[in-house]
């Protein structure tokens, strides 16, 4: 773990209204920009790696949600041949097709979990320092309870990418390839049939493959999607800008709303994924977010961790 001196900066991003994702109800919910003040905290250098995701299953028999039987009366209409343990997969098209509609490149892969990340019949020969994936939010609280951490607040999270930068795009600065350096594992070429591998990996790659932020710490853009403790919900700026002065380590609102979904529960995810791109989803800028529905995995998204000094609860919160 690395050491997050606290401060404050200004949380969000003016871009997010014509750079994020073309995606209704997600590409205005990282404004305004409003000012937090966070308290230091430790956080995990990389995301928590297969290696490390194995230690706490087998020290404490943990089954994840994409691991477990499906009742059939939490999915009624669905075909039974879907009602088996799985998870989300991303599963490239063979040809260009437009991007109205994800379930082009989407599928539900029975078999799939974070032992066979591609599903049924993949494995983790040469993945252990891969980021876990097909974690569903519980799992990643399992992990972190298990190692005397907890998942950052989604303010913790953007002050430790940012790294000690101010009013940057991206977690080292104004270019997404200053130089023409790559700085993040993303996607290149044509979205969703093709990553070209510009940036050296055409898909998911092993954690700390490039150079650190300001604060050390690795893949804090790309790669793949990072659960934070927060609630989701797209307003959720706008109420923290009009309480007026400087929100001290807030954790997010009481509950979840997203209007695109109103009855899914989910969490804020940040950071992007190695699928991300200009073309459909540039989350990778560093002010912006992303948000999952608790229950689900896939194998673009995982966690990392932190912990405090004195192991204080955040209890600030905001309806």
């Amino acid at each position: 773990m690395v050491w997050i001196p606290g401060g404050e900066f200004s949380m969000g991003s003016d871009a997010a209204g014509e750079a994020l994702c073309d995606v209704p109800g997600v590409t205005m919910d990282a404004q305004p920009i409003h000012r937090v003040s966070v308290s230091g905290f430790w956080m995990d250098a990389t995301e928590v790696t297969n290696e490390e995701f194995g230690a706490f299953v087998k020290a404490t028999g943990y089954v994840t949600v994409a691991e477990r039987e499906l009742d059939p009366a939490d999915f009624p209409g669905a075909p039974p041949e879907l009602l088996v343990p799985g998870s989300t997969v991303f599963t490239p098209p063979d040809r260009p097709v437009g991007l109205g509609n994800p379930l082009q490149w989407w599928r539900y892969a029975p078999g799939a979990d974070w032992r066979h990340p591609d599903g049924a019949g993949s494995d983790l020969r040469g993945k252990d320092q891969h980021p876990v994936v097909h974690v569903a939010f519980e799992d990643a609280q399992a992990y972190v309870a298990w190692a005397g951490k907890r998942l950052p607040t989604e303010a913790e999270w953007e002050f430790a990418a940012r790294g000690g930068l101010t009013g940057k795009f991206f977690a080292w600065g104004d270019e997404l390839t200053p130089g023409g350096t790559h700085h993040a594992n993303i996607h290149q070429g044509s979205f969703p049939q093709s990553d070209s591998g510009a940036d050296g990996f055409a898909g998911i790659a092993a954690v700390a493959q490039f150079e650190p932020n300001g604060y050390g710490l690795y893949d804090i853009a790309g790669n793949v999607w990072e659960w934070v403790g927060d609630w989701y919900r797209p307003d959720y700026y706008a109420t923290l800008a009009v309480s007026g002065g400087i929100a001290a380590d807030p954790a997010g609102p009481s509950e979840s709303f997203d209007p695109a979904e109103p009855g899914a529960l989910k969490r804020v995810q940040r950071g992007g994924s190695f699928l991300c791109t200009d073309q459909y989803c540039s989350r990778y800028m560093v002010g912006t977010r992303g948000k999952g529905e608790i229950s689900t995995g896939s194998n673009h998204v995982g966690f990392r961790a932190v912990t405090t000094p004195a192991d204080r609860t955040i209890t600030t919160r905001i309806p």
